[in-house]
Order: structure tokens, then sequence, then C-alpha cells
């Protein structure tokens, strides 16, 4: 339910604009402020996780999601759905924070690989069904089923749930007001600069959300190492394994969003595809996923971890490498078989890598290890969209760049611009295969 929100909303954004009468800039709040609030908690879910069980704040976050997606659909105003859909993010970290510690809590170390595999399988769905599912629902009904779709769904999850998921004893302790606060608004402030940079440009708002993500993060260390009972165990990031493998999946993550971010707009602008043949196209990468993780997953509970998240990693940079060589006249298929190039090495990395990184923590700390690793992936995601479109607009004129349909010289002047962005992509995963290898113990 959580990449499908992710991601349905974005297929019906220029309906819901033209429905409040909206600029794109203003309406362009309702999928980013959904990214940025889930982006800025993850740390502190994941240490409430650990305080105070990890089913108390999987449900919490679940329940809350179901009102929120009720509240986002009655919205008489677009201020409105964006506050909503901020408090919809609130309760979708609480969601996310912690499902890696849940499971990594459930299983023997020897199934940890295969079990967090099985989990991919549920992200990639979400993912590959997302956009045909908005497109289909905004057609039939209207935008506002987009987030009641959610509250039947939720509702079923929220008491299955309750059955199954077990109950993990927290360890008590004072709540870190002060570092919540402090990381909270260091990582806000640095993800709304990177992704309105393009926008804002160097000026009094950019250099303010730097300089207040850079005092922040130095609040928030101070803060850590003086606590007796901090929000973050800075001590994890003493294990080679722990830290590496966090960085693998936020390079990763960053070259996933580059190819993301981009391919729509070639497929739209350069081979005059129409919307739902770019889902249909853009589904092979997560279709993919969907089928190589859990193998993938239950290999690394044989073979360890650390040759397959950098075998997955070299796959991804490669189809990467394939994608810079498209030209304008490409085909469905040609586009088809690079992205399910790029899913089959994601398959293949994440399982591992994400095994690597909840199979370094300590037990006591599995919340802020899931939540560590959440707020990496999304952070990925946010610098992939920019690094991806400050590298394009570097190379692309804004006039061509704001057309929705180009001619013949101006494809090919787009081209040059994206073969350098998926280029760059490519470096990027290119490096989470080297830094995958650096583990100890080596696994």
């Amino acid at each position: 339910m959580g990449p499908i929100d992710a991601s349905i909303v974005n297929v019906v954004l220029p309906t819901i604009a033209e429905f409040f009468k909206a600029d794109m800039s203003s309406a362009q709040w309702v999928p980013m402020i959904y990214l940025l609030t889930i982006s800025s908690l993850l740390l502190l879910f994941g240490h409430l996780g650990d305080t105070f069980g990890y089913k108390k704040v999987y449900l919490s976050g679940l329940g809350s999601f179901v009102i929120a997606s009720i509240l986002c659909g009655l919205s008489p105003t677009l201020n409105m759905l964006t506050l909503f859909r901020g408090i919809q993010g609130l309760a979708a970290g609480m969601m996310m924070s912690v499902p890696y510690a849940i499971i990594t809590a459930a299983f023997p170390p020897t199934e940890r690989g295969k079990a967090l595999g099985i989990n991919a399988i549920s992200i990639a769905a979400g993912l590959a069904i997302g956009p045909s599912l908005g497109g289909l629902v905004a057609s039939l009904m209207s935008w506002r089923f987009v987030f009641y779709i959610n509250v039947p769904i939720g509702v079923a999850g929220l008491i299955w749930a309750n059955r199954i998921v077990t109950e993990e004893k927290g360890e008590p302790g004072k709540l870190d007001l002060g570092g919540a606060t402090a990381a909270f608004i260091s990582l806000f402030s640095f993800l709304l600069l990177v992704n309105r940079f393009q926008n804002l440009g160097i000026g009094f708002v950019s250099i303010s959300l730097l300089l207040l993500a850079i005092i922040f993060s130095f609040i928030f260390l101070r803060i850590e190492k003086k606590t007796p009972q901090p929000m973050l165990n800075l001590s994890l990031f003493s294990n080679k394994t722990f830290s590496f493998a966090n960085l693998s999946a936020m390079l990763n993550f960053m070259s996933q969003y580059v190819m993301v971010f981009l391919t729509p707009f070639y497929l739209q602008r350069v081979l005059h595809y129409s919307a739902s043949d770019v889902g249909l196209v853009m589904t092979s990468f997560p279709l993919i996923v969907l089928c190589v993780a859990p193998f993938s997953g239950v290999l690394s509970d044989r073979v360890g971890t650390r040759s397959l998240a950098c075998i997955g990693a070299i796959i991804c940079a490669l189809a990467l490498f394939f994608m810079s060589q498209l030209g304008n006249s490409a085909s469905s298929i040609d586009v088809a078989w690079r992205l399910a190039l790029f899913g089959f090495g994601t398959g293949i990395f994440q399982s591992p890598n994400n095994s690597a990184v909840m199979g370094s923590a300590p037990r006591s700390h599995l919340g802020v290890a899931s939540g560590i690793l959440a707020t990496m992936r999304n952070v990925g995601m946010v610098l992939g969209i920019a690094v991806g479109g400050a590298v394009l607009c570097s190379f692309v004129p804004s006039g061509i760049l704001q057309k929705p349909y180009l001619d013949v010289l101006e494809a090919q002047i787009f081209m040059f611009g994206l073969r350098y962005a998926y280029l760059a992509g490519a470096i990027l995963t290119g490096i989470a295969s080297l830094t995958s290898l650096i583990q100890h113990p080596w696994k």
C-alpha cells in the first residue's frame, strides 16, 4: 500500500491540479510533502520501535494511514490536501520504519535473506501496480478514489497484522526529543533544498536551507554523543558492514531514480508514447524485481550477501550504460529489455544488501537499523531525481525541456543530455558495487 500510494498520486497529479485550478508548482507539493515527511521521520519512528515495540509503531502507522487517506479524499482545497498528505506521510513513515526490524526479529539468520526477499515482492508489486491503477481509478471514478482505495486495504491489513505480528518487547527509556527535533529539521531542510534547488537557484532561500541542514546536523550529532539514551546509537556505524551496506543502498536507489524519473520523459517527449503506454513500458522494471528478489534472498542465505550485492549493482550499471545508448527512434522492446535488465540487477542487489544491514545490527537496535535503511532508500530517491535533473538541465536548454513533444533536432539535443544523465546513474551504482564488497566480518 505504501509504494502504491507513492506512485499512484503522480499519475493523477495533473487531474488534481486541473480540479483545483492550480498550477503544477503548487500541485507538486502533494507528492513532495509526502516524501519529505516520510524521509525526515524514519529515524525517530525506528527509535520508537526499539523503545515501545515494533508492533505498536507499525499498527499505529497503519491505522493513521487509513484515517489520513479518508481525509485526503475529502479535501475541499489543494492546501488541505497538501496538509493531509503530510499527515499521511507521517503515518507512512511509521509503517515503513520497522518492517525490516519485524522480519529480522521473526526469522533466524539462515532465513533472513529469504524473508526480506519475499518482503521485496510487495514493494515491487506496489510500484508496478501504482501507475496503471491510478490511471484506471481516475478515469472510471475520480481522483478522490485514489485515496479511498487505501481504506479497505488498510483495514484488512490492520486486522491481519494485529493477529500475526509478534509483539517484541521494547527497551524502556526516555524519548530523545532533542535529537529527534534536530534530525527532523536537518533532514527536512536538506531534502527540500535538493528537491527544489533547480527552481530556487543559488539565493537566500537555498543558502538558508543549506545552513539549517548543516547547523542542525552538528546539533544532532552533539546531542546523540551526550545523551545517555540517544535516538541513534552512533556506534552502529563503527561496523563496516552496516555503514557500507547502507551507503550502497543509497547509491543504488540514486541510480534507480535517475532512470525512473527521466525515462518517462524520454518515452513521452521523444518517442511520443501515450501515458498508458509509458506506464506499460515502465512496469517491466518492477515486474522483474518482483520475480528475482525472493530467489536472490534465498541464495544470499547460502552463499552470503557480499558477492550477490556486488553483482546486482554491476548489472544495474550495465543496464544504465545500455540506456545511454538509446536513440530517438527506439522501439518499446529496446527500452523494455534495458529496464528489465536494471530490474534484474536490482532484484539481485536489494535482498542481500538489506540482509547485510539488518544482520549486522544488534537485536536491541533493529528498529533504528530498519529506520536508517529506509532513510537511505528515501534520501537516495530524492538525490537521484536531483542528480538526473541537474545533469539533464546542464546539457539541454530550458526551452526544450518545457516542450511536451520534441521535433527531430530538439530530440537529438535532449538525447545528448539524457545519455550523460544515464551514465551518471551508472557511475553511482558502479560505486555501490565496490562499497558492497566492504564488509566486516566478510560474508
